[in-house]
């Protein structure tokens, strides 16, 4: 299901500084929405560290970055404080946002196979629509790649 040029879904979702959001809050600002598989885990904490490392650059384009996992709110708070995360966790434990950005796939892992989420990042204007996407991310260097593509998106 392809959501690039279209409207971001607007699910309810609870998030990080206690309140329950949608992305249609974040109207006026760009939005860096990225779905990760596990709070704690090695990727996920180098990504989640490399975003909060390059945090300031990001605002300074006008632009949130909001983290997605299916993990619950308690486990967000630990993963925050842990590593100083500067931006909003969303708890989609109900799949609710990854389905609708078809990011909640059948994993396989050591044999297994698992309903997972599918390391994803979306880029989303002003105006809430998708304009970028990447799927299967790897985590080294795509922090970077995303600013990259948001630098050239304000100067174009």
């Amino acid at each position: 299901m392809g959501v690039l040029g279209k409207a971001a879904p607007d699910v309810a979702l609870p998030a990080s500084n206690g309140e329950t959001v949608r992305l249609s809050d974040f109207k006026g600002k760009n939005i860096v929405l990225y779905f990760y598989p596990k709070d704690m885990t090695p990727g996920c904490t180098t990504q989640a560290c490399d975003f909060r490392d390059q945090h300031e650059s990001f605002a300074d384009l006008n632009a949130v970055i909001i983290g997605v996992s299916t993990d619950p709110m308690s486990r967000h708070e630990k993963f925050i404080n842990k590593y100083d995360l500067p931006f909003l966790l969303l708890a989609d434990e109900e799949q609710k946002l990854s389905e609708a950005f078809g990011v909640w796939k059948l994993k396989k892992n050591f044999g297994k196979e698992y309903m997972g989420i599918e390391r994803s990042t979306f880029i989303l204007d002003e105006e809430g629509i998708v304009v970028k996407e990447w799927r299967k991310v790897s985590v080294k260097g795509h922090v970077e790649q995303a600013l990259q593509f948001l630098k050239e998106k304000i100067t174009a």
